[in-house]
């Protein structure tokens, strides 16, 4: 259960929190000074992780004063990090938590570990994903006046964090809904005012006097925060733990390493190793929509429009049906299916055309093949957004696959033209389609 945002009080300060989850313990995910907890926990990108996380406790979300719904702060009088560590204690004096799981994020750590040394009996574990204790130039950004440049032209946009996070999935639809956490997490005067304090921190001298149970999560290839920091947090803090995982993102709560990241938390935290179900797999991902349905719907009339598109939807259904397609769900006068093989995928559609001109029905249709997320009945990923792009650019009676196809039904028998490369909105880079031919 998601809670609305309350607030606890810290001095004169409202510090804003947020709880998910009842699970059996308190993890608190504390804040890099640029949260919002109104949208941050609500972020889809991150939602698959959050799940699997509430079977381990109850997830503590807030906002550092100066940033998203907490007070603000004066210029003149920044927090020092004592005073962002008193936070932590404010919010778990609220939530009636006397003891939680530090969940350490890339600029959080400093917090943690100073609240992890000085507070040991109300933190019965430190998880680090990420973390650095001293930020050193940063030569992915271009050193330390080069990050806040950086972080000052994108922010607001939601880019940062495609930059940040590489591997992660990106689409036109996360980048809006990160633009839109940045947004309220901070504003740009309170960006410049706290990246300077973020990059300076310095904490290595605390890590020998942390005593709490401790993991180290990180990313071998991440190349803004290097793998050095964190072997370096790992190697000083007694008896800690370090997991190294390929990939390159900064955060280790979204796609595609969350899961790894996961299994390695609930064997720290339980001891057992949890099983996080695949629910990412290759499919062919089709598209299909009735060309021009607008101007036929308003020439026929309701009735006899709809008569039409159910006789569609039947022959649509019985194509799938025969070359093994999963119907995924309708959109609008089109459908969205799934295929385990793209040579089947590609006949369905040629089939589902040719059956369709009795009905004085064209279509148009695009393809592609990929790694897809399983939400349920419903399906999500990259793959979707290619594969919904390049339909768009198909033509009456035209059939368009991505690059990705042609070489996955070599031999077939199946014949295409190029078509060129194109730019597919929301999906990075140029893509190459191609047209069914026959």
């Amino acid at each position: 259960m998601l809670m609305e945002p309350r607030y606890a009080l810290n001095g004169d300060l409202h510090v804003a929190y947020r709880t998910v989850g009842d699970g059996p313990r308190d993890i608190v995910f504390v804040s890099n000074w640029f949260t919002n907890v109104e949208t941050l926990p609500e972020l889809p990108s991150i939602q698959p992780w959050l799940e699997k996380m509430t079977t381990l406790g109850r997830i503590i979300f807030f906002d550092q004063p100066g940033t998203g719904l907490s007070d603000a702060v004066s210029a003149e009088a920044l927090p020092t990090l004592e005073q962002w560590t008193d936070r932590i204690t404010a919010v778990l004096d609220a939530v009636a938590s006397d003891t939680a799981v530090l969940l350490a994020i890339d600029g959080s750590f400093a917090t943690c570990a100073l609240f992890a040394a000085t507070h040991p009996n109300r933190t019965s574990a430190l998880i680090v994903l990420e973390g650095y204790a001293r930020a050193e130039p940063d030569a992915a950004l271009g050193g330390t006046e080069q990050v806040s440049a950086t972080f000052d032209a994108f922010w607001g946009t939601g880019e940062i964090q495609h930059l940040l996070n590489p591997d992660m999935p990106w689409n036109e639809e996360i980048r809006a809904s990160f633009a839109r956490q940045e947004r309220l997490a901070a504003s740009p005067q309170a960006l410049r005012q706290f990246l300077p304090l973020i990059i300076g921190i310095d904490v290595t001298t605390v890590l020998p006097t942390i005593r709490v149970p401790t993991l180290v999560v990180h990313h071998t290839d991440d190349p803004i925060t290097s793998i050095e920091w964190g072997r370096l947090i790992a190697r000083t803090i007694p008896g800690a733990r370090m997991a190294e995982l390929p990939g390159r993102n900064v955060y280790l709560f979204v796609e595609p390493g969350w899961r790894r990241a996961f299994e390695e938390i609930s064997e720290f935290l339980t001891g057992t190793r949890a099983r996080v179900d695949e629910d990412r797999l290759l499919a062919t991902v089709l598209f299909t929509d009735i060309v021009d349905s607008t101007r036929k719907a308003s020439e026929m009339g309701d009735r006899a429009w709809r008569a039409l598109l159910d006789a569609h939807d039947a022959v649509v259904r019985s194509q799938l049906d025969r070359f093994r397609g999963r119907e995924v769900k309708t959109i609008g006068d089109g459908f969205l299916a799934t295929f385990d093989g793209p040579q089947r995928a590609i006949r369905s559609a040629l089939a589902l055309r040719d059956a369709l001109h009795p009905l004085a029905i064209d279509i148009r249709a695009g393809l592609h093949t990929g790694e897809i997320e399983v939400l349920g009945e419903d399906i999500g990923g990259i793959a979707v957004h290619i594969a919904e792009r390049v339909h768009a650019l198909a033509q009456p009676g035209e059939i368009f696959v991505s690059e990705t196809v042609p070489r996955l039904v070599t031999g077939s028998g199946i014949e295409f033209t190029d078509r060129g490369e194109r730019q597919l909105k929301g999906v990075p880079g140029t893509w190459r389609v191609f047209a069914v031919e026959g």
